[in-house]
């Protein structure tokens, strides 16, 4: 706790809830939980005790130093990214698995002497991953492959492009030595039991976010920012807000200046359109979001004043169709300035 003048409000309890839903919709399969990006910008320490507590077994990170940084926690982690060979001396102490991805890194695992590993094969998307051939023709033999997965490309999206993936996979069943087979993120997991496989891989639904309409009443939101006011003032009529004088108040208003900006992620998109709220009341936010500061319109709420802590307005899909950002964004770009409260 730094005691600094904005906080992360964070919500266990939903965390944990969010992800017993999603492992009841991922039927007989497991359901793990991403923690790249430290934990979605919420903490990845706090995340993973919290899930590991609910029964999550499988966690995934995108490299080596996050996996480092859970360490200590003794939870299965396997590493996204693959194994470099700056990554080997790590590797090779086998507190994480890695993901191979590329015919050079299964070349570099077996020669290492290999150990228990999970694989990506491309099925479509064009990003990490062997290709369908890689595994088929025997690169992987003698490896000792836990889990084979794939990535779906537009599982927020109906489109065909998913079972065309969901097919390409399935056909991989028994072609190797794979103990599991995973295929579904978040939203892959709202396509159906069809994309649960042996385990799901949510992220963004597990912090709150709603990738598909399935999800909407099934995930609760996780994260609230608060900022701490540093000033109330009164603007008069015709009175300028902020950088570039884009509000200009149409009467004598009273305005609250806040301690929080863009450098926290709280971003210019929601210049002019983001709010706080204040006892169920959505109080506007005024000009433009600047770096540190943002200013609200407090009329109606004449008990405010410096020193008073405001939520904002958070709730992902509805903070991302105002600021333009993707729920992802608004959940990554949380600041390190922030202090993250879990109740």
């Amino acid at each position: 706790m730094t005691y600094a003048p904005l906080r992360l409000n964070l919500d266990g309890a939903a965390l944990v809830g969010n992800w017993r839903a999603l492992s009841a919709m991922s039927g007989g399969a497991a359901c793990g939980a991403a923690i790249k990006a430290d934990g979605y910008g919420l903490g990845a320490v706090e995340v993973v005790k919290r899930l590991a507590a609910a029964g999550c077994r499988d966690f995934f990170v995108a490299n080596w130093a996050e996996a480092n940084a859970i360490a200590a926690l003794g939870v299965q982690v396997s590493v996204l990214h693959g194994v470099r060979d700056a990554d080997m001396m790590l590797a090779a102490a086998g507190g994480a698995r890695p993901v191979l991805n590329t015919a050079n890194q299964v070349v570099r695992w077996k020669q290492a002497g290999g150990g228990p590993c999970d694989v990506m094969v491309d099925t479509g998307m064009n990003r990490l991953g062997l290709s369908v051939d890689d595994v088929t023709s025997g690169l992987l033999d003698g490896v000792q492959v836990e889990t084979l997965m794939s990535h779906l490309a537009c599982a927020d999206e109906d489109d065909a492009m998913n079972e065309r993936q969901r097919a390409t996979f399935a056909a991989l069943a028994g072609r190797t030595q794979a103990k599991r087979l995973s295929l579904a993120n978040s939203a892959g997991i709202g396509l159906g039991s069809d994309y649960a496989f042996d385990l799901t891989r949510p992220g963004l639904a597990l912090y709150g976010g709603v990738p598909r309409p399935e999800f909407n009443g099934v995930v609760r939101q996780v994260v609230t920012p608060e900022a701490q006011i540093l000033q109330r003032r009164t603007v008069p009529a015709g009175g300028m807000i902020g950088y570039n004088a884009i509000f200009t108040a149409p009467a004598e208003i009273e305005v609250a200046i806040l301690n929080l900006g863009y450098a926290d992620g709280y971003f210019r998109g929601f210049s002019d359109k983001g709010a706080a709220l204040f006892e169920g009341r959505r109080l506007p936010l005024l000009g433009r979001v600047s770096m540190d500061l943002i200013a609200v319109d407090v009329s109606g709420a004449p008990e405010l004043g410096e020193g008073d802590w405001l939520s904002l307005d958070y709730a992902l899909p509805e903070a991302a169709a105002l600021s333009g950002m993707s729920q992802y964004e608004l959940l990554t770009g949380l600041g390190k300035r922030f202090d993250r409260v879990w109740r």
